[in-house]
C-alpha cells in the first residue's frame, strides 16, 4: 500500500529521488540474477539506504524523507492511499466521516489493535498523541500539522506558554471512537490523515518521549530493534499486525552512507538491496551497468531553489529579481545533459500526478531566456552583493546540478553564483530551520497527501511547518484559507490553482524539474520493487529471496 503518503523535505539530488525496467547490460536471465526466479523467504532481511534522521524517532518530529521513511515503517495511521490513484484507504481507520460542513469528523477504528508492546491502541492513542504533538512547549517541526482543529492556538500561541494541554476540538467517545472539531471545514481534511504526525502513541511515550524517540514503539508492520546513529536502523516484522499491508519480508536493516557512490558500490556488488539515488557519475551506465535491476519511474516531487527572505540579501527583494535568476535557468540542458534525462523540466509548483496539477501553470517563469532575465533582474534593483550561493547536502550527488545552475545564471546575467555545500541532510535541515541559510538552498519536496494544497499550503502559508524560508504573503494565506473552507474537493483543488497564480507572480521559490527514481536493487529481491507515489519503496509489498 501506501501510495503517497509521506515525504515533505527530500535528502535526493537532483538527479535525484523520487524509480522502468531497463534491459541488457550485465544482469543475466538466468539463475541468481534473474529476479523473478527463486523463492520468496518471509523471514529474508531487505537491506536499504537511509541518511541519518534529522530528529528523534517521534512521529510529528519529521519534516524530511529519511526520519520520515523509518517512521512509515514503525507506525500505522487511520487512513492511505491507493498507489497511481490517491484513492483513500482505510488503514487503523474503519470509517473517516464529515458533517455536512465538513468542519467535524468521526473517526471509527478498527478493534484489535495493539503497539508492539502489547497496550491496546484506542482513540484515546490518537486524541494524547495529537495534543502532545500540537503543543508548543514540545518543539515538535510538524506540530502547525493540527492547526485547523478547534483549540490549537490554546496549546500553540505564537508567543508564550500554552493556556492548555489539550485541544477542544478533540473528544473521546469511546475506545474507537473520537471526534475531531475543526476551527472551519476542510473538504479534504480525511486526505491529510495519512500523514505520519496523524499516527497514535503509546502511553508510556508521554512519560520519556525522548527515550522513546531514541526506542519508538509504534503499531505499524514493522517493530523497532535498534539504532546506532549514522550507521544503522534496524526494524524487524511484527506479527501481530492488524493492517492491510503485513510485510512479506522479515525487517529491514536501513544502512547510512556518507556519499551516493558508496551506496551504489555496495548495490552492483548485490551488498545493498536498495539505493535512493543512482549518483549523476553513474547515471549514463546504470541501466546497463544494472540491467533488469535497474529502476527509472517519475513520482510526486518537485526540485527547487528557495531564497531565504529573512536574510539581508532577499529580505526587502523585488519579485522580479527572482524571476528573472529562474529565466536565467537554461532546464532543457541540464536536465538533457548534466541530469542525462532523469528529470522534467517544472511549469508548476505542483507535482504531477497530484490532484490539481495544471500543466503550464508557470510559464515565462522558467522559460530561458537570457534577454529578459538579465533585464528583469535589473528592473528590479539588481542582486545585493550580485551574488548567490545556493545551500545543499553533500550526502547526495547534488553538486553537479548545483554547478550547472550557477554556471547558467552566471552565463545568462553576470550574476555570480555559488554552491554551499553542508556535509549531509541533517546538517542542511538544521541550517534551514535556524534561519542560517546565506542566500538560497536546495528545496525538494515529496507530497504527504494527493492534493494540489500540500504543494502550497504547507510550504508557501506564513505559518506552515514546511515553510523555513520566511515567505509570507497575505493574499496567498486568505485564498489558501478559502480554498480550505470550500464546500468540495474540486472547489478547493481550484481555489488553490488560483493561488499559484499568486505564487507565479510572488516567485517564493524557483521550481526547477519534477523527480524520478533513478534507482536500483539487487538480485536477492524477487521480482520488481513496488514504489508508492512519493517515490519510496513500499517495503512491506518487497520479498526477499531465499538463501
Amino acid at each position: 500500500m501506501r501510495g503517497a503518503q509521506s515525504a515533505k523535505w527530500v535528502a535526493l539530488a537532483a538527479v535525484v529521488a523520487l524509480a522502468a525496467t531497463a534491459c541488457g547490460g550485465n544482469d543475466s536471465d538466468s539463475g541468481s540474477n534473474d529476479m523473478n526466479k527463486g523463492t520468496a523467504d518471509p523471514n529474508g532481511i531487505l537491506t536499504a539506504q537511509l541518511s541519518e534522521p534529522q530528529n528523534p524517532l517521534q512521529p510529528a518530529n519529521a519534516k524530511e524523507s529519511q526520519g520520515s521513511r523509518v517512521l512509515r515503517t514503525i507506525f500505522a495511521g487511520l487512513v492511505d492511499y491507493e498507489p497511481g490513484t490517491g484513492k483513500l484507504v482505510y488503514v487503523n481507520a474503519e470509517s473517516v466521516t464529515p458533517n455536512k460542513d465538513s468542519s467535524v469528523w468521526t473517526v471509527k477504528l478498527k478493534p484489535g489493535w495493539k503497539f508492539h508492546n502489547g497496550e491496546p491502541v484506542t482513540a484515546k492513542s490518537y486524541v494524547d498523541s495529537w495534543n502532545w504533538s500540537a503543543n508548543v512547549a514540545n518543539n515538535q517541526t510538524n506540530s502547525s500539522w493540527f492547526q485547523d482543529i478547534k483549540g490549537y492556538e490554546d496549546v500553540h500561541p505564537e508567543k508564550g506558554k500554552p493556556k492548555a494541554d489539550k485541544m477542544s476540538g478533540l473528544k473521546v467517545v469511546n475506545d474507537n471512537e473520537f471526534k475531531i472539531e475543526l476551527n472551519s471545514s476542510v473538504s479534504y481534511f480525511a486526505y491529510k490523515l495519512g500523514y505520519d504526525v496523524w499516527t497514535p502513541l503509546p502511553s508510556g511515550f508521554f512519560k520519556d518521549p525522548k527515550g522513546y524517540g531514541e526506542k519508538p514503539v509504534g503499531n505499524g508492520p514493522y517493530k523497532f530493534v535498534s539504532w546506532d546513529h549514522k550507521k544503522m536502523i534496524k526494524v524487524r516484522k511484527y506479527a501481530d499486525y492488524k493492517g492491510p499491508n503485513k510485510a512479506k519480508n522479515g525487517g529491514i536493516d536501513f544502512k547510512n552512507y556518507t556519499t551516493a557512490d558508496a551506496a551504489y558500490s555496495d548495490l552492483r556488488s548485490n551488498n545493498l538491496d536498495w539505493i535512493e539515488q543512482v549518483p549523476t557519475t553513474a547515471l549514463t551506465n546504470y541501466k546497463s551497468d544494472l540491467g533488469k535491476r535497474a529502476i527509472d519511474e517519475e513520482y510526486s516531487a518537485v526540485q527547487s531553489v528557495v531564497p531565504a527572505f529573512y536574510t539581508k540579501q532577499f529580505k526587502d527583494i523585488d519579485p522580479k529579481v527572482i524571476q528573472g535568476l529562474s529565466m536565467a535557468i537554461d532546464r532543457d540542458t541540464i536536465t538533457k545533459t548534466v541530469l542525462h534525462g532523469s528529470r522534467t523540466p517544472a511549469d508548476s509548483y505542483v507535482a504531477r500526478g497530484v490532484i490539481g496539477y495544471k500543466a503550464g501553470a508557470l510559464k515565462e517563469q522558467v522559460t530561458y531566456d537570457p534577454a529578459k532575465a538579465k533585464a528583469l533582474i535589473k528592473e528590479g534593483g539588481g542582486v545585493p552583493g550580485n551574488k548567490i550561493s545556493i545551500q545543499y547536502n553533500a550526502d547526495q550527488d547534488h553538486k553537479p546540478w548545483v554547478d550547472a545552475v550557477c554556471n547558467s545564471i552566471r552565463k545568462a546575467t553576470g550574476v555570480d553564483c555559488v554552491g554551499d555545500s553542508k556535509p549531509d541532510f541533517q546538517a542542511d535541515l538544521n541550517a534551514r530551520d535556524k534561519h542560517q541559510v546565506k542566500s538560497m538552498y536546495r528545496g525538494g519536496w515529496v507530497l504527504d497527501y494527493p492534493v494540489n494544497s500540500n504543494f502550497m499550503r504547507d510550504l508557501y502559508g506564513s505559518k506552515a511547518a514546511g515553510n523555513t524560508s520566511g515567505y509570507a504573503n497575505k493574499e496567498f494565506d486568505e485564498l489558501a484559507a478559502k480554498a480550505d473552507k470550500a464546500a468540495t474537493l474540486d472547489e478547493t483543488v481550484k481555489l488553490y490553482q488560483q493561488a499559484e497564480q499568486v505564487l507565479a507572480k510572488d516567485m517564493p521559490a524557483i521550481p526547477l524539474w519534477f523527480y524520478k527514481v533513478n534507482s536500483g536493487q539487487s538480485n536477492k529481491v524477487l521480482g520488481k520493487i513496488p514504489y508508492g507515489q512519493d517515490g519510496d519503496p513500499i517495503f512491506t509489498n518487497v520479498q526477499v529471496k531465499k538463501k
